[in-house]
């Protein structure tokens, strides 16, 4: 049995992701539509190698007999259209930060907290995390199951494709127009990108962090446990694909550098590339188009009592947004909507 798929945002580098991630996984789909705004009507998106979709308006589809629809379309878009696809009787997978902090909503990161995911039945959506919390979690959960966590200090150094494809696209012509001496004017950023970083992601909040910092608190209690304490610096720098971060870890219980190496080579969706010498870590760079988590530089801190340091790398695209997606409906498909299917 197949299910029938909507890609909301299919023109955007995110929704574009999502179509490739779900031929790629062949995800159990009979039929897929791309979704998107009047003005990208009738464009043609790939679908897997050697398949095309031709894009139809969301303001005109009518949800009713579609199984499941996977957002990517923004936060406003998907206040709009989510309630109405939901009542028609489509489960919504959404990547904005629209619902994530709804108590109604599940916030599921797969490897981190599927359990959770049961609850869709409130509303009939699902959220999906911040790019930056999901790869933090995905290391984080297993270290947090055999020590405790308590505290997390993490500086990011995120790509700009977070912000879309205008933001890769002022990235490139920004550093062309430094070559060329031609002049530049922030639009997509509130400083020069090229040749820089901006400690500044989303809007500034009463108490002096960003919006995006305030996500990964907020989200990391909601997800993970509301006991740990978070402190996040979030910064765009000049690279087009890929988010780093420096996360550094205190934990109720004795930890040590082996044994948090060892329970991270065994845990899902991390791959541990550790070695104390040269090209012995993982860049942005050669996360790009992966799907893991890429946890480095694991090294005791001995300024704290159960510290630990790390560096984390992923792919913001596929794990922070497209992967982790398509992953929830796969955890739909294997433990619920199969499910119930057999029993009716």
């Amino acid at each position: 049995m197949g299910y029938k798929v909507a890609v909301v945002g299919a023109t955007g580098a995110v929704g574009r992701e999502m179509l490739q991630t779900l031929a790629e996984r062949e995800f159990p789909a009979d039929e897929v539509v791309a979704l998107a705004s009047a003005r990208s009507v009738g464009r043609e998106v790939s679908y897997g190698e050697d398949r095309t979709l031709k894009v139809q308006s969301l303001d005109d589809y009518d949800f009713t007999g579609t199984d499941i629809a996977l957002s990517s379309a923004g936060a406003k878009i998907s206040a709009a259209f989510a309630p109405k696809a939901a009542a028609a009787g489509c489960i919504v997978i959404d990547n904005t930060s629209q619902f994530r902090m709804d108590p109604d909503v599940p916030l599921i990161v797969p490897e981190v907290n599927p359990e959770a995911a049961a609850g869709y039945t409130q509303r009939n959506i699902i959220a999906n995390p911040n790019c930056s919390t999901i790869q933090m979690l995905v290391a984080l959960k297993p270290l947090h199951d055999a020590f405790g966590i308590k505290r997390v200090v993490v500086a990011t150094y995120q790509s700009v494709s977070g912000a879309g494809k205008d933001g890769m696209d002022e990235l490139f012509n920004q550093t062309r127009a430094v070559y060329v001496n031609d002049p530049m004017e922030p639009k997509e950023f509130t400083k020069q990108i090229a040749f820089n970083v901006i400690p500044h992601i989303d809007v500034f909040m009463d108490d002096g962090s960003t919006k995006e910092e305030w996500k990964m608190v907020v989200e990391t209690k909601k997800i993970l446990d509301p006991k740990i304490k978070v402190s996040a610096t979030c910064v765009r720098v000049p690279v087009f694909i890929g988010h780093a971060e420096a996360v550094n870890v205190e934990f109720e219980r004795e930890v040590s550098e082996k044994e948090a190496r060892e329970i991270l080579r065994d845990a899902p969706g991390v791959s541990v590339v550790d070695h104390r010498a040269n090209e012995g870590y993982v860049t942005p760079e050669e996360a790009a188009g992966e799907d893991a988590v890429y946890v480095s530089r694991i090294r005791d801190d001995a300024t704290v009592d159960n510290g630990l340091s790390m560096w984390v790398v992923s792919d913001n695209l596929r794990k922070g947004a497209a992967l982790n997606t398509v992953q929830i409906a796969e955890l739909l498909d294997r433990e619920y909507l199969r499910k119930s299917i057999a029993a009716e």
